[in-house]
C-alpha cells in the first residue's frame, strides 16, 4: 500500500466544511468534479457501511471505522462493487482495492479549515487519485466559500 495525501485550505468553519462534504447533494457535486456521476448510499456513522460509485459503473464498498463529527472520518474499503451492483472481494481488481483506507481530517484555525485527505492504497490506483482528488477538493472549497 502507498500513502497519498492531499490538503486544501477553505475559508469556512469545520462544521460547514464537514456538512458540505458529507451531505448527499453537495457530496455529489464536489466528488463529481473528480469522478463524474459518483454518489454514495448509506449513513456516515461509525460501524456503518457506505456504497460509493456511479449507477451501472460499479464502485467500492467501505466501512466507517472511526468518526468524530467535524474532526475526522476514517473509512476502510472491504469490497469492490460490480456494474451489476454485486459485491466483489475475489477478482484481481477487487483484491487490489480491498484494504484501501481513506481518512479525512478537519482542522480549523481562525475560521479557516484545512482538510487533509490521507489514503493508503494500492499503487495501481495512485494516478486515479492524483488526477481526481485535486479538482474534487477545489470544488468542495468553491461550494463552502460560495
Amino acid at each position: 500500500m502507498k500513502l497519498l495525501e492531499f490538503k486544501i485550505d477553505i475559508n469556512a468553519s469545520k462544521e460547514k466544511v464537514w456538512n458540505t462534504m458529507l451531505q448527499l447533494e453537495t457530496y455529489k457535486q464536489w466528488v463529481g468534479a473528480g469522478w463524474p456521476g459518483s454518489s454514495y448510499e448509506g449513513e456516515w456513522k461509525q460501524g456503518q457501511a457506505l456504497r460509493f460509485g456511479a449507477p451501472g459503473q460499479g464502485g467500492t464498498y467501505a466501512e466507517v471505522r472511526e468518526l468524530s463529527p467535524h474532526k475526522h472520518v476514517h473509512l476502510e474499503h472491504t469490497a469492490a462493487i460490480n456494474a451489476d451492483d454485486s459485491l466483489d472481494r475475489d477478482s484481481e481488481m477487487a483484491k487490489g482495492w480491498v484494504g484501501t483506507t481513506e481518512s479525512y481530517i478537519f482542522t480549523e484555525n481562525n475560521g479557516k479549515t484545512t482538510v487533509t485527505v490521507q489514503m493508503k492504497t494500492n499503487p495501481d490506483w495512485q494516478e486515479m487519485f492524483d488526477e481526481g482528488m485535486p479538482p474534487a477538493l477545489e470544488k468542495l472549497k468553491e461550494l463552502c466559500e460560495g
